[in-house]
């Protein structure tokens, strides 16, 4: 079974990514959840790049916020897919952290989500296992009809609430 390892360069973040693994166990995904710190703790940070293959990962997602070099320090030292989830922090709000997480040297590369885009980093990870997994692939394809309909149902009410008669 693969899994998804979500790693926060720190616990101040958990709030602004609970909604990532949220979506993981709502397909049914399983996750693990992990704080380590490019800067802080970069041996535990290369002992989980360099395992996750061997421990069943199949996409790393990696959330930090300022300098946000976790994502790609997992990409330098794994071939597996690795999402950024910048999270707003510091002065700038998140924007330092995106730009670190979408500008990364050729032959390194990561997807992003925008910032404090958790739930986004989920699904697309799901995407990613999906393109192998038809359970999960359906799973996904199921949860877009429930938004789908939402939005449809919404549209509804709007409608009738704003008709002229």
């Amino acid at each position: 079974m693969s899994k998804v390892l979500i790693v926060m360069g720190s616990d101040s973040d958990l709030e602004q990514i609970e909604a990532a693994w949220g979506v993981l166990g709502e397909l049914g995904i399983a996750y693990e959840v992990r704080v380590a710190s490019a800067h802080r703790t970069p041996d535990i940070v290369h002992d989980l790049a360099v395992n996750a293959r061997s421990r069943g990962v199949s996409v790393v997602i990696a959330a930090a916020g300022i300098a946000a070099h976790l994502a790609g320090v997992f990409a330098s030292l794994t071939t597996l897919p690795v999402v950024a989830l910048p999270v707003a922090a510091g002065t700038l709000g998140g924007i330092d952290a995106l730009l670190s997480s979408t500008q990364m040297p050729p032959g390194v590369p990561i997807a992003s989500v925008g910032i404090g885009g958790a739930k986004n980093a989920g699904l697309f990870a799901a995407a990613i296992l999906g393109t192998h997994d038809p359970v999960i692939a359906e799973r996904l394809d199921a949860y877009r009809k429930k938004m789908q309909a939402k939005v449809i149902e919404a549209d509804t009410r709007v409608r009738a609430k704003t008709k002229l008669d």
